[in-house]
């Protein structure tokens, strides 16, 4: 069950009262991965070492709130799990790390992570890979019945007053994590995440963040004209949502200074579990340096 062989694991602060759990491994220009929701760092278990192996330092955190990484008290105006915040987090940890700069890539609810890491910090991301997903903004404004049919779960999450108490009243029943397609240490390292019922509170903010906080900053970033500076790729699931729901490619290119490139994973939505070396291939030509 060792995962990571030859990576360093680590609790790194990143500001006051909040550390990031998580691992770092190989050599070179440093690569960032970002997990989604209910997932923990160890998600990327099957690609970071095969990544590192190309030539990369790859660093894996647990997002704030997630995993192990710290949990603080939320705030009313939902600012403490906004994206900003962790983007801010990603930057610190990079600079504790003695990376200047470094390419990211997000899954889920870290694409959005990512993207706002390059658009706040241009001067630190190289490139950036956005997996799953497209702006906050761009979901809430295209939401019609199918989006609500298929992606309930987000105003559910994010709205709801009776989330937090139906999810830990048993959440192995409502995550549904699969311990065969996950791998086994994967598969405990999240369920001791999502049964812990403070993980469980900073995920809902999460996603309270974006209907609110995360919306307003990304139509402030367009209002604004402020673009991502870094190379960018777009990469999707073929049995996912987002490619049907999307023409992921269109939706980003507005966002992005340069052509936005594309690419289609051969799995369901979690890629980095069940189509790892894809993954890794798609990540070493569009985050490579």
């Amino acid at each position: 069950m060792t995962m990571f062989p030859g990576f360093d694991e680590w609790d790194v602060p990143v500001a006051p009262g909040v550390a990031l759990h998580g691992r770092s491994g190989g050599s070179g220009p440093a690569i960032v991965l970002l997990h989604g929701h209910p997932r923990t760092h160890t998600t990327w278990h099957r690609v970071a070492p095969a990544l590192a192996a190309t030539g990369h330092t790859v660093v894996c955190p647990d997002l704030r709130g997630y995993g192990a990484s710290s949990k603080p008290e939320p705030d009313p105006e939902h600012v403490v799990y906004c994206d900003r915040t962790m983007a801010a987090d990603i930057t610190a940890l990079m600079t504790a790390l003695g990376h200047d700069t470094f390419a990211i890539a997000g899954h889920d609810r870290g694409c959005y992570v990512a993207y706002r890491t390059a658009l706040d910090a241009p001067d630190r991301v190289t490139r950036l890979a956005v997996c799953d997903g497209v702006p906050i903004l761009e979901a809430l404004e295209r939401a019609d019945a199918r989006f609500a049919e298929r992606w309930w779960h987000w105003f559910f999450l994010g709205a709801s007053p009776h989330a937090q108490r139906v999810i830990t009243d048993d959440p192995l029943a409502w995550y549904r994590l699969d311990e065969a397609g996950m791998g086994t240490a994967n598969y405990r390292n999240t369920v001791a995440a999502v049964t812990n019922p403070l993980t469980v509170r900073a995920m809902l903010e999460d996603y309270r963040a974006g209907l609110s906080v995360d919306r307003a900053n990304d139509a402030a970033d367009r209002e604004a004209g402020r673009r991502i500076a870094a190379p960018t790729t777009a990469v999707w699931s073929r049995h996912d949502d987002t490619g049907r729901l999307y023409d992921p490619v269109s939706v980003w290119q507005p966002w992005c200074e340069r052509e936005v490139r594309a690419a289609v994973i051969e799995s369901g939505h979690h890629m980095a579990e069940e189509a790892p070396q894809q993954l890794v291939e798609v990540l070493a030509a569009s985050l490579g340096t």
